[in-house]
């Protein structure tokens, strides 16, 4: 008896709904994720028009808020995967498209793989003519069976039937030929079984045969990010990695996913229990949001280990009331130092219209955010390759090392205390970095809300694109340049690799009891070396060729801070007697 029941297990739902453990070898290694996708994203899901779209892009510019990458959440469609722009929400398509272009946005818009008969908040409704015509050309898996899912009543396209696929294919092609970055691929294909009364019967019938929901889900992420790839080589999908415990394996295979995130938290701290009355003006939302930045610290992690490189959440939540201004600034926080920064959901983003506070720290740890793309970007490549990835968990509360330098202490309480577990090594708290902290060690402290968590290790060397004062790294005056923020007391060396397919640059530190020597090796732009130091050093050099003090370099007492700019070097040694 127990080994009926643990067929009935294994067949019935572990195998076609998990796919594990027959067929562990389905991921392969992250994409190599554009750099664009690394910068920060707006998105809302209140009004879904042009209008709102622009006025945030007009209020974010104006108060120097970055923003690259736009998100057009449902409804933007006549009917939900028809591909067809509902003008009355986005009036004038082809041009407010490439008016977007040309500004430096890009643009990703949502989508899934159903074709509806009846959709809940559309133009057209009733397509019942329009998914008909497509369960009798066979495009359907199932036979057309249909599912009923939270914006209305369809059936899936079968992946495996070429002639489906191009239909499908064709549907598209308008929006890639407006020259869209990307899709977000919610995730009906979860959904993908044959009822039996009651029961879900976790397989369907394909063009090809029998497929899992599993096997479903793959042909799905795998199919729309590389036909996206094929009409855009910079082209993204927006796929779900871990999300509660739903697919402990994930959702997306982590060789078609270059971005991720884990949603839907509501706006709150709690992992548990329902801090507020429940929000019934979005009656929409396939799940009204569950637990808050606990939550989405726990999938993020959990994602991590699994093997997922770019993963982010809908800063501050994606639905519920309003949003709590304290909840809003440390998700902030948390996202400058996570692969994707991913803004918006429900709720006020408009941050001119909140608090003076809130978006003083936003826009610091957006920029934070999007001064760090070179670092984080050279994590993408090493994950591709087969490498280190960008966060990984370690001892502590939601503990995790960002790259091999930053070590972060996320705070996911509404608390200034937070419990901070250093690992093994020298560490500096990297808003007051003149401290050294030997780890192993465990302490806590208050971290005041324009502060977070974040240490940096001896012997770090991050590379950064800074153009602004905000963060206290740099100016207007480092535009055009690489900053690489130097850390020194142990030898190391990073190697940045530049999206403009222009190779990559390495920065070599050597450590010695009187100098310290810093290589540079084919640095493909001008370079600024800030350099920790806790004194004003006696001499220095670049291959052999002492410098200036303030018309070669500069030393910042105040800030212990050694700042050595290089026009047009792209090797040599910097030579610092101490």
């Amino acid at each position: 008896m127990a080994g009926i029941f643990f067929f009935i297990y294994c067949f019935g739902f572990q195998f076609p709904f998990h796919g594990t453990p027959f067929d562990a070898q389905r991921h392969g290694n992250p994409p190599l994720t554009p750099a664009w996708a690394l910068e920060c994203w707006l998105w809302e899901d209140d009004v879904n028009s042009a209008q709102r779209v622009d006025t945030l892009l007009e209020g974010y510019a104006k108060y120097d808020i970055p923003v690259r990458t736009i998100l057009l959440d449902s409804p933007w469609s006549m009917r939900y995967n028809d591909f067809q722009v509902d003008t009355l929400r986005y009036p004038h398509p082809k041009e407010w498209f490439g008016e977007l272009q040309d500004k430096g946005y890009r643009v990703v818009l949502w989508m899934t793989s159903l074709i509806d008969s009846k959709s809940k908040d559309t133009r057209v409704k009733d397509s019942g003519d329009w998914f008909r015509d497509a369960k009798e050309k066979g495009y359907l898996a199932g036979k057309g069976g249909q599912i009923n899912w939270w914006k209305g009543k369809g059936g899936f396209i079968d992946y495996t039937n070429p002639k489906a696929v191009k239909w499908w294919h064709g549907l598209q092609q308008t929006m890639f030929d407006y020259g869209i970055d990307g899709w977000k691929l919610d995730m009906t294909c979860t959904l993908f079984w044959t009822q039996i009364g009651r029961v879900p019967f976790l397989y369907k019938t394909t063009h090809k045969g029998v497929m899992t929901t599993r096997g479903y889900m793959d042909h799905y992420y795998r199919e729309e990010y590389q036909h996206g790839l094929t009409q855009n080589p910079e082209f993204v999908t927006l796929a779900r990695a871990i999300d509660r415990g739903f697919h402990p394996e994930g959702y997306a295979p982590i060789d078609a996913a270059p971005v991720t995130w884990v949603g839907d938290q509501k706006h709150t701290w709690q992992s548990a229990g329902k801090p507020f009355k429940e929000d019934t003006l979005h009656t929409d939302i396939a799940s009204d949001g569950e637990g808050g930045i606990e939550m989405a610290l726990q999938n993020i992690l959990a994602s991590a280990t699994v093997g997922y490189n770019i993963i982010g959440s809908d800063v501050a939540g994606y639905s519920g009331n309003t949003i709590p201004p304290r909840l809003y600034m440390r998700w902030v926080e948390l996202s400058a130092f996570c692969g994707l920064f991913l803004n918006g959901g429900h709720g006020e983003r408009a941050l001119w219209d909140r608090s003076p506070q809130e978006l003083e720290i936003i826009r610091k740890y957006s920029w934070l955010h999007t001064e760090l793309i070179p670092y984080i970007y050279s994590y993408v490549v090493t994950g591709h390759e087969g490498g280190t990835i960008l966060q990984r968990p370690v001892n502590g509360k939601y503990h995790y090392l960002f790259g091999d330098d930053f070590f972060v202490a996320p705070i996911y309480r509404d608390q200034l205390s937070n419990e901070v577990k250093l690992p093994k090594g020298n560490w500096r708290y990297f808003f007051n970095d003149k401290e050294l902290i030997k780890g192993p060690v465990s302490f806590k402290r208050d971290f005041p809300l324009d502060e977070y968590p974040v240490y940096i290790r001896e012997g770090s060397i991050v590379p950064m694109n800074i153009e602004r004062r905000y963060t206290g790294l740099g100016s207007e005056a480092n535009k055009g340049c690489l900053t690489w923020l130097i850390y020194p007391g142990v030898d190391n060396q990073f190697t940045v690799y530049h999206p403009d397919k222009r190779g990559s640059s390495t920065v070599i530190m050597v450590n010695r009891p009187e100098t310290i020597e810093i290589t540079l090796k084919d640095t493909k732009k001008p370079s600024i070396l800030n350099i920790h130091l806790d004194k004003k050093p006696g001499k220095v050099s670049f291959d052999g060729v002492e410098l200036s003090d303030l018309l070669d370099y500069n030393f910042d007492v105040q800030k212990s801070r050694l700042i050595v700019r290089f026009p047009d070097i792209e090797d040599g040694v910097l030579t610092i007697v101490k």
